[in-house]
């Protein structure tokens, strides 16, 4: 027989954002807006040494973080896989708080994609939020770190087992780290430049791969401080400074060139971090006042007759 006194069922309160929250998360209310990744360049400057596009293997790996969610890509410059072209049918509409949400893939602000990707926004209409790029971040470093290491130049262990001195003429003995974008790149270059340095236990700089002067002068300061075997360590994806240019800098000053990023695991991880915070920003609930908080219910909170 049903109990019509028992006891009326349980509401969960609704999950909200909060430091102990899963950063990856956000509100189910808000649906899932696209995630567009803006790469500068051309397609054909974005293609890696397999041919294969950069924003196309970033797409895969941010999916494995965000399979619900529709993933496009598109350059800043050219007409193939352009950016208008992965901003159509994002348009404002009353069914949706948001219908998109634009990760540049830049280490660093860069002032030449962030100009681009805000007249793409504009010409196409779209109802999207700009985040910023994918640096600076502490995970940057790491990927850094791992591109040295697989150009033989550094160990792939962390400090903790390294030995100050090289093991051989072919390890680096100082790092430069390379940025694209001018002084605000050259800034974040130097965050980065930081926590490699806590990683490698060598000497990291930060320098404008755009200014020879600049370039001149750190690895100047690099070999007055011993430093026998520079390499200059691109903190790009790859599209933002050619190959050959790179190769051209490194030789020109006695240094050697490390590859560029190119499209990694854990920069996928920060693009979708990237959409998150801006999901997160935009359904953060503020906590009930004691007023708007339900009234008790059951025999032990009966209101006083």
């Amino acid at each position: 027989m049903r109990n019509s006194d028992r006891l009326p069922p349980r509401e969960l309160p609704k999950r909200r954002s909060g430091r102990h929250r899963n950063p990856l998360s956000f509100d189910n209310w808000f649906g899932t807006p696209a995630l567009i990744m803006a790469v500068p360049g051309t397609a054909e400057q974005a293609r890696d040494a397999d041919g294969e596009l950069i924003g196309a293997r970033m797409a895969d790996l941010v999916r494995a973080y965000r399979p619900e969610v529709t993933i496009r890509f598109g350059h800043t410059e050219g007409r193939e896989h352009s950016l208008d072209e992965a901003l159509g049918g994002l348009e404002k509409s009353d069914d949706r708080p948001l219908a998109g949400v634009v990760v540049p893939l830049v280490t660093a602000p860069h002032a030449g994609t962030s100009a681009a990707v805000e007249t793409a926004v504009a010409e196409a209409g779209a109802d999207v939020r700009v985040t910023e790029g994918l640096g600076p971040h502490p995970m940057l470093a790491e990927v850094l770190h791992l591109r040295l290491a697989e150009a033989g130049f550094v160990r792939a262990d962390r400090m903790r087992l390294i030995s100050v001195t090289a093991r051989n003429t072919t390890m680096a003995d100082g790092v430069v780290v390379g940025a694209v974008g001018g002084e605000g790149a050259v800034g974040a270059a130097g965050v980065t430049a930081v926590l490699l340095a806590a990683r490698l236990g060598l000497t990291v700089l930060p320098a404008d791969l755009e200014n020879e002067a600049a370039i001149e002068q750190v690895v100047s300061q690099l070999r007055q401080g011993g430093c026998r075997r520079p390499v200059i360590a691109p903190s790009v994806l790859g599209p933002e400074i050619p190959a050959d240019q790179l190769a051209d800098l490194a030789d020109r000053f006695g240094a050697r060139a490390g590859t560029p990023l190119g499209a990694d695991s854990l920069l996928g991880k920060i693009a979708a971090l990237r959409y998150a915070e801006v999901l997160n920003s935009l359904g953060v609930e503020q906590p009930p006042t004691a007023e708007e908080l339900p009234a008790p219910v059951g025999s032990r909170h009966r209101p006083e007759s």
